[in-house]
């Protein structure tokens, strides 16, 4: 069985923030008229309605108690956004320096690709129909040793005539089983002894 101290802290740490949004984190606060629930803003909005009660009613305690509760979210709210804008600025700041970085690496190339000497002018395009073109050998009127200096392609080479398809014989266990009655009968002469 735990102790009562235990529990009270237990539920005290509970409240508090553990480095996420607190902005948007969903708080369970205990106050003097029950719990309440919600992200800070809404916490401070209940808590406040209810310190306007209070005073309306004239228990300038009870409205004490609820302002107290209002004020505690408020400071986390305000450390939160703190924290926030701190990030921000940074992120900013960080921002600043790499679109410096970009700006100064930028103007570098450009100074040395104008310091750099100019390329060379490409060659001026040529109409090939304009140049004169070389000569067409005469391969048929060479002599017929057969030694052209050509390479012979299989494309050059006389084609064969088309082979005929083979057709089938039939099995030769099939037909010699049916062909030889004598075999099976036992007629068959028997060897000399």
């Amino acid at each position: 069985m735990r102790s009562s101290k235990s529990r009270s802290r237990s539920k005290n740490n509970r409240n508090r923030p553990s480095g996420g949004n607190v902005v948007n984190r969903v708080f369970d606060s205990s106050g003097p008229e029950g719990k309440v629930r919600g992200t800070p803003q809404q916490i401070i909005d209940k808590y406040n309605q209810l310190a306007r009660d209070a005073q309306l009613a004239n228990d300038r305690v009870a409205t004490e108690n609820f302002q107290q509760h209002a004020e505690h979210y408020l400071r986390l709210l305000s450390e939160a956004q703190r924290e926030m804008d701190a990030r921000r600025e940074e992120q900013e700041r960080q921002n600043r320096e790499r679109q410096a970085e970009r700006d100064r690496e930028r103007a570098e190339r450009q100074e040395r690709e104008a310091a750099a000497p100019a390329p060379a002018q490409p060659a001026p395009v040529v109409d090939p129909a304009e140049t004169t073109q070389p000569d067409v050998l005469d391969v048929a009127g060479e002599d017929q040793s057969g030694d052209s200096g050509l390479v012979e392609t299989p494309e050059s080479k006389p084609k064969k005539p088309a082979r005929r398809p083979r057709t089938r014989k039939p099995k030769a266990s099939d037909s010699a089983e049916a062909t030889t009655p004598a075999a099976d009968s036992g007629d068959a002469p028997e060897a000399a002894e």
